[in-house]
């Protein structure tokens, strides 16, 4: 695969092809601006009031029961900041034979402060409009302080906008986001 260290630029030659994906994602912008569509998401556009709410529930980072065979869940309790992630079995056969019994859970861990903060900003960090001190503090149970000071050093080095209360990423921000949400992985300067 071809390294993207730097900025893309339209029509630029990486390894050998025209780099024209620039280009094509901003006809496609255009192309659903002009039919009515914003984009309120990375991957996702829609016309005012048509957001997806199922999605919305998972990059504000609510809760969702997983049901059947395979399914993954997370469940909070925000007041005393304690996330449960879990997983079902996976084989059909077998979440029916343990249905209603315990081990039709596979898998459950429950977060530390640190990987709450991660998994929030990886996913509300792909809403355009990104989050606000009072959903971070609704669906963590942490302290805004927390994180206070990372919003305010990646504001200042041009990956978010954050007035204070809100914060988004940045035009920067959004074109190069693995690259910002990894600054909230757990460990990271």
């Amino acid at each position: 695969g071809v390294g993207f260290e730097g900025e893309l630029v339209p029509g630029e030659v990486l390894g050998g092809q025209v780099n024209g994906r620039l280009q094509v994602a901003q006809a496609g912008r255009s192309v659903l601006a002009g039919a009515g569509y914003g984009q309120y998401e990375v991957s996702a556009y829609a016309r005012e009031g048509r957001r997806c709410r199922h999605n919305l529930n998972y990059w504000t980072f609510g809760d969702y029961v997983g049901i059947g065979a395979g399914a993954h869940g997370k469940i909070t309790d925000a007041p005393g900041g304690r996330i449960r992630r879990y997983h079902k079995q996976r084989s059909p056969q077998v979440y029916l034979r343990t249905a209603g019994t315990p081990e039709r859970i596979r898998g459950e861990r429950r977060l530390d402060a640190d990987e709450v903060v991660f998994e929030f900003m990886i996913n509300v960090l792909r809403l355009a409009e990104g989050g606000d001190r009072a959903l971070f503090g609704a669906r963590t149970g942490l302290s805004f302080d927390r994180v206070r000071p990372r919003l305010e050093v990646l504001t200042q080095n041009g990956w978010l906008v954050f007035d204070g209360d809100r914060f988004r990423a940045s035009e920067r921000g959004a074109r190069y986001l693995d690259d910002l949400v990894a600054r909230f992985l757990p460990g990271a300067p």
